[in-house]
C-alpha cells in the first residue's frame, strides 16, 4: 500500500503536497516522489526531495512489498498508484507489454486502452492518470484502496485520505465511489463520472452440491495463495471460521506466519475470542500472539484511533481497537503485509440480516455495496499506520463472482450461516467445534466494547456514542434524510443523530399516486412544519407515482440535496422492503452516495418499544387492515394501542409495525424536535370499515413542554 496526493489548479500547489507528502508517510517510508507537467523528483525521503514548482502536481509515497519502483511514472503520462495486481505479469503479456511491475503494467494498459481493460485487472488498486489536459482516478471495484477528492470553483485535488487533504486546507471532501470512474479537465476545472458495472447474484450455480464446494475451495485457495508475499506476514485472529481458515491453509503449507489476537485483560469475564484463539491455536499448532489491553489504556488509544480512522461511530471504533493492537504487534515483529478474514460474511451469508433476508444472495450484494464505507477505509488507515499491507483473500474476485451465484439453501440454514465454507473447513481438517463455531463479532468478543461502554458510563456520559465524540468532535459524515414525515424515517434519522452523524437535510418525494410503491402519501402534508421543528432545510420533489418512473424523480432530489448541501449520503427509513431498499441504495450508488438503513430488518415490536422509549409522539394517518378502522386516526398511539396491534395480529398476521402497508403514521414530537405539531383541523375520509385516511387541514408549531 503507498499513498498518492494530486493538486490541480492551485497557485500553492508546491507547498500543499509537500506537506500532504509529509502526512502521507506512514503510508509508504521507502519512498517519495512529485510530477509536474515536465518532471519528475524522487528521493528515499521527503527531507532530500528536490523542490518542484507548478500549479499541477502529482505526488506519490512508495511502501515496498516486493520492489522499489518509485513513483509517480512517467510514459505518455503520468501514474500514482496505490496497487497490488496479482496478474499483472499474465496482463503484460497477453498485450505484449515491457512492465517493470504492476504499477508500470497499470501506466501502460491506461496509455493502450484507456479505462477499458480495468474490469481485467485482478487486485486491488487507487490511481491517477494524468495526460496532457486529464486526470483520471479510479479505484478496485470494491474499494479496498482508498481515494479522496475534492472540487472548488478554483481547484481540484484528491489524495489517499480524507484527513490529509483536510490538513492542507480543503473542505467539501467527498470519497470516490469504488464503481465510478472520474475524469477531471484541467483546462475547464470541470469533471465527469463514468459508471462501472458491480457483481451479479444471477443466475444461481445448477452444478449439485459437490461440484459447488470443490469449485468454491479451489477458488478459496487461489485467493490466499496469490497473496502470499516472500516477506514476513501475519494474520488477524479472532478464533472465528475466517480467521481459522486462513491459518490452517497456511500452516498445512508450511509457510512461516504468526497469528495476532487482541483482547481487553479481564479476569471476571474472559474473552470469547481469547479463549477460542488459545484453544485452536493449541490444536492446529499455530504461532500465536496476544495482546491484553487493560481498560485504562484504552482512552489514550482511543485519542489516536478514532482520529485516525476519522469516525466515532461506536463499531466501527470497537473494531479498530481490536484491530490496531493486532496490528502494533505485526509491526513490532518485522511484518510487512496482514491477512484478514474480512469479507466472508458477505460473500457467504453470515449475518442475521441474511437469514431474515427474502434473497440472501442479493442481500450478499448489498453488503458488498457498502464495505468501503463501513469497513475498508477504517482497515486500511489502521494498516498503513502500523506500516503494514492488508490482503484479504474473502473479497478475491473471481471468488466473489462465484459465491454470490451459490444457492441460498448451501449458504443458511435454521441453525448455521456460511454453511458452505464450514462444510469445507471440516474437510480440510478443521474440528467440527470450529468450523461451526458461532460468529461473534470483534468488538463483542475481545470485550472491547463492554469496556467502551464502562468508561462512558464512569465519565458520566448517556451513551458510548457522546463519550466517543470527544475524541472525534465533527461529525462521520453529513447526511440527508429521505424522510416521509412518518415514524421510520424519522426514527432512521434519529438513530443516525445519535451516532454522531450530521442531518443536513430532509428530501420529500410527494407523490401523486397513494398507492405508491416507493413513497407515502398520508401526512406529508405537514413535513414542512416538521422541518421546521428539526431546523432542517427541506427539498421537496413532486411525483405522479408511477411505478418506476417516479424513481427519476427520486434520483433528481437526491442529486439536488447533494449539490445543494454538499451531503455525503443519504439515510433511509427501510424496514423490510426490499423493493424500496433496492432501488433507493442503486440511485444513491449511482450519484456517489453512501446508503445507511439503520432500521433494516429490525424487528417490529422491538422498532414500537423503542419508539416509545425514545419519546416520540406518532399518530396514524391511514389505516388498511383487518381489525383497524377509523378510530386509530388522529390521536397519540400509546403503549397500550401497540398491545391491541399484538392482539391483532395474533388473528390476522398483522405487521406491528406497518411494514405490509397497515397503517401510515406521522411524528408530531421526537428528540430532533425543537418544537412539537399540534393538528388543529383534520378530516378523516373512509373508504369503508378498514379502511380510511386522514387528512390534515392545518396545524401548527408550538412550544414543548419543559
Amino acid at each position: 500500500m503507498c499513498g498518492i496526493i494530486g493538486i490541480f489548479n492551485h497557485p500553492d500547489a508546491k507547498d500543499k503536497i509537500r506537506s500532504a507528502l509529509a502526512s502521507l508517510h506512514n503510508r509508504g517510508k521507502d519512498g517519495c516522489g512529485v510530477a509536474s507537467e515536465t518532471e519528475i523528483v524522487t528521493n528515499p525521503t521527503l527531507r532530500d526531495l528536490p523542490l518542484i514548482k507548478g500549479n499541477h502536481l502529482l505526488g506519490h509515497t512508495l511502501h515496498a512489498v516486493v520492489d522499489h519502483v518509485s513513483q509517480p511514472l512517467r510514459r505518455e503520462g503520468v501514474l500514482s498508484t496505490n496497487c497490488e495486481i496479482y496478474n499483472w505479469k499474465e496482463l503484460a503479456k497477453k498485450f505484449s507489454l515491457k512492465a517493470r511491475n504492476d504499477a508500470d503494467l497499470l501506466l501502460q494498459l491506461f496509455e493502450k486502452f484507456g479505462t477499458e481493460k480495468v474490469d481485467e485487472l485482478d487486485g486491488v488498486y487507487a490511481a491517477a492518470y494524468w495526460k496532457k489536459d486529464t486526470v483520471t482516478l479510479i479505484r478496485d471495484i470494491l474499494g479496498e484502496k482508498p481515494l479522496w477528492f475534492t472540487h472548488t470553483n478554483g481547484s481540484f485535488a484528491f489524495a489517499s485520505e480524507k484527513k490529509v487533504l483536510e490538513k492542507i486546507g480543503f473542505t467539501d471532501i467527498q470519497e470516490l465511489n469504488p464503481r465510478s470512474i472520474l475524469r477531471y479537465t484541467i483546462s475547464t476545472n470541470t469533471y465527469s463520472i463514468q459508471r462501472r458495472n458491480f457483481f451479479h447474484y444471477l443466475p444461481e450455480h445448477q452444478e449439485d452440491i459437490q461440484r459447488i464446494r470443490e469449485r468454491t475451495t479451489e477458488l478459496l485457495h487461489q485467493a490466499i495463495e496469490k497473496r502470499i508475499p516472500q516477506q514476513k506476514f501475519g494474520v488477524l485472529f479472532s478464533g472465528g471460521i475466517d480467521s481459522t481458515y486462513l491459518a490452517k491453509f497456511l500452516k498445512d503449507r508450511d509457510y512461516e506466519f504468526t497469528c495476532y489476537t487482541a483482547v481487553l485483560d479481564n479476569d471476571t469475564v474472559p474473552p470469547s475470542d481469547l479463549l477460542a484463539a488459545q484453544e485452536i491455536a493449541q490444536q492446529l499448532h499455530l504461532n500465536l500472539k496476544i495482546k491484553k489491553v487493560k481498560i485504562d489504556e484504552i482512552p489514550p488509544l482511543l485519542q489516536k484511533i478514532v482520529p485516525l480512522i476519522e469516525d466515532s461511530n461506536v463499531t466501527k471504533v470497537g473494531v479498530a481497537l481490536t484491530f490496531y493492537l493486532a496490528c502494533e504487534m505485526a509491526k513490532e515483529d518485522g511484518c510487512k503485509v496482514i491477512f484478514s478474514g474480512l469479507g466472508s460474511e458477505e460473500i457467504f451469508a453470515g449475518y442475521e440480516r441474511h437469514k431474515q433476508s427474502a434473497n440472501i444472495n442479493q442481500e450478499c450484494v448489498s453488503g458488498l455495496i457498502k464495505l468501503y464505507e463501513r469497513d475498508l477505509y477504517r482497515d486500511d488507515v489502521l494498516t498503513m499506520d502500523n506500516n503494514l499491507e492488508l490482503r484479504l483473500p474473502y473479497l478475491d474476485k473471481e471468488l466473489i463472482t462465484y459465491s454470490l451465484k451459490i444457492p441460498p439453501k448451501y449458504k443458511i440454514d435454521d441453525l448455521h450461516t456460511k454453511i458452505i465454507l464450514r462444510t469445507i473447513a471440516q474437510k480440510e481438517g478443521i474440528p467440527e467445534e470450529f468450523a461451526f463455531r458461532r460468529k461473534v463479532a470483534a468488538q463483542y468478543g475481545s470485550r472491547i466494547d463492554n469496556a467502551i461502554e464502562r468508561l462512558s458510563k464512569k465519565q458520566g456520559y448517556t451513551s458510548k456514542s457522546t463519550y466517543l465524540q470527544q475524541f472525534y468532535p465533527r461529525p462521520n459524515l453529513k447526511l440527508g434524510v429521505l424522510f416521509s414525515s412518518g415514524k421510520d424515517s424519522t426514527a432512521a434519522a434519529y438513530i443516525m443523530k445519535q451516532q454522531n452523524y450530521a442531518l443536513t437535510c430532509l428530501i420529500t418525494l410527494k407523490s401523486q399516486n397513494s398507492h405508491s410503491y416507493m413513497f407515502q402519501s398520508a401526512g406529508v402534508e405537514i413535513v414542512e412544519l416538521q422541518a421546521q421543528a428539526m431546523e432542517l432545510p427541506l427539498i421537496i420533489q413532486e411525483t405522479t407515482g408511477e411505478k418506476e418512473i417516479e424513481l427519476l424523480d427520486l434520483e433528481k432530489a437526491l442529486r439536488q440535496a447533494k449539490e445543494q448541501y454538499h451531503i455525503d449520503g443519504i439515510v433511509s427509513g427501510a424496514l423490510f422492503s426490499t423493493y424500496q431498499r433496492d432501488r433507493i441504495e442503486k440511485i444513491c450508488d449511482n450519484l456517489g452516495l453512501k446508503i445507511f438503513s439503520p432500521l433494516w430488518h429490525k424487528q417490529p415490536d422491538a422498532h414500537m418499544e423503542e419508539l416509545f422509549h425514545a419519546g416520540f409522539e406518532i399518530i396514524f394517518t391511514a389505516v388498511a387492515a383487518e381489525g383497524l378502522d377509523k378510530s386509530w386516526l388522529n390521536r397519540p398511539i400509546t403503549k397500550i394501542d401497540i398491545e391491541r396491534l399484538k392482539k391483532i395480529r395474533e388473528k390476522t398476521y398483522l405487521n406491528i409495525a406497518g411494514e405490509g402497508g397497515e397503517f401510515e403514521s406521522v411524528v408530531l414530537d421526537c428528540p430532533l424536535f425543537q418544537k412539537k405539531i399540534k393538528i388543529q383541523s383534520a378530516e378523516i375520509i373512509e373508504e369503508k370499515k378498514n379502511t380510511a385516511t386522514l387528512l390534515i387541514h392545518q396545524a401548527t408549531l408550538i412550544p414543548k413542554k419543559i
